[in-house]
């Protein structure tokens, strides 16, 4: 945590920025219809109230403060090192810890949901770690 005082907040609030952006292209522009499908819902309209806009928005701040947080600890300088490190991360949590929260009986193609939602983490988090190497 001796790190907050060293973060670049201009680059957290870019990264964060960012990432919000993906969550609309990728849900909304690219795979709408698949992720209906992972949810068992392609024939419904999903629900657009602000909790499901701002929740997500505000849960990713948590990860990208982090993300942050660890690169400056772990003094990662390059963008192979950013790469790395949203792969450890992008995989060893954000995927798998999707994957696990889509096993359940609410889910009806939780492997699906996982491609879809596992992938736009790890995607995510690769664009968040570049902007905060770029920026450090």
């Amino acid at each position: 945590m001796n790190q907050l005082s060293n973060l670049n907040w201009l680059s957290i609030l870019i990264a964060f920025f960012a990432f919000f952006m993906l969550g609309y292209v990728w849900y909304v522009l690219l795979f709408s219809k698949q992720y209906k499908i992972s949810l068992g819902k392609e024939n419904e309209t999903l629900p657009t109230s602000l909790l499901f806009i701002i929740g997500p928005a505000v849960c990713s701040i948590g990860y990208i403060l982090a993300s942050a947080i660890l690169l400056y600890a772990l003094n990662i300088k390059t963008y192979a090192g950013a790469l790395e490190f949203s792969l450890i991360i992008g995989i060893g949590y954000l995927v798998s810890n999707t994957v696990n929260i889509a096993i359940n009986p609410n889910i009806p193609r939780p492997f699906f949901y996982g491609l879809i939602s596992g992938s736009y983490f790890l995607v995510g988090i690769t664009i968040v770690n570049v902007i905060l190497v770029a920026m450090k």
